[in-house]
């Protein structure tokens, strides 16, 4: 179960080196386990899914394989964490036709089971997501349409939308520790996406 400690050292592997998520992780875990020591490292792995996931089902998927690959790359670890940003247009479940939601997935591996979270969801400005239809990925829209130079590594779309009212760290951070409630209530989720497969 999640706990505070003062005598082990939780350690934590974020699926990247991106320097938001390893802090929205951090600041997830820091919360979560009031003083407990943790420790908090990104690698660099692989997603297994497009560049840019273009739908839910596969945003979730390439956060999954994250989380897997950082704890295969680093098994010693007690926690591994996937995010992944995805996109997906709708249609049908919104009034502008083929309006793009914005949105990350987040799964946390560890050996007593495993959390999964989505982010809150927003939409894109129409020129963001005709640059995205056309091939390129969210942080590469932005820099263009916003005139940033790599501001996926700073405040990505939802900052930029927002005004830097709610920035990509903070975007990451509430879904982590939404993925982080089934591990500290074991119990409540025995049965559900707490149970870690064989």
């Amino acid at each position: 179960m999640l706990e505070p400690s003062t005598s082990l050292l939780q350690r934590v592997v974020v699926a990247s080196r991106n320097p938001v998520k390893v802090g929205a992780v951090e600041g997830a875990f820091r919360r979560m386990v009031p003083g407990g020591v943790t420790e908090v490292a990104g690698v660099s792995v692989e997603s297994g899914v497009s560049d840019q996931p273009l739908s839910d089902l596969e945003t979730m998927h390439g956060a999954e394989a994250r989380a897997e690959a950082a704890e295969a790359l680093r098994p010693e670890a007690d926690y591994w964490v996937g995010i992944e940003g995805g996109i997906e247009s709708r249609a049908q479940s919104c009034t502008e036709n083929g309006a793009m939601m914005a949105f990350a997935w987040v799964v946390v591996r560890s050996s007593f089971g495993i959390g999964r979270a989505r982010s809150g969801t927003f939409f894109l400005p129409d020129e963001v997501a005709r640059l995205v239809r056309e091939g390129m990925e969210l942080g590469e829209a932005d820099d263009i349409v916003f005139a940033r130079s790599d501001s996926k590594q700073e405040e990505g779309a939802v900052g930029l939308l927002t005004h830097g009212v709610i920035d990509r760290r903070a975007l990451y951070e509430h879904a982590v520790v939404l993925a982080l409630a089934p591990l500290k209530n074991p119990l409540l989720y025995e049965s559900r996406q707490a149970t870690k497969p064989g």
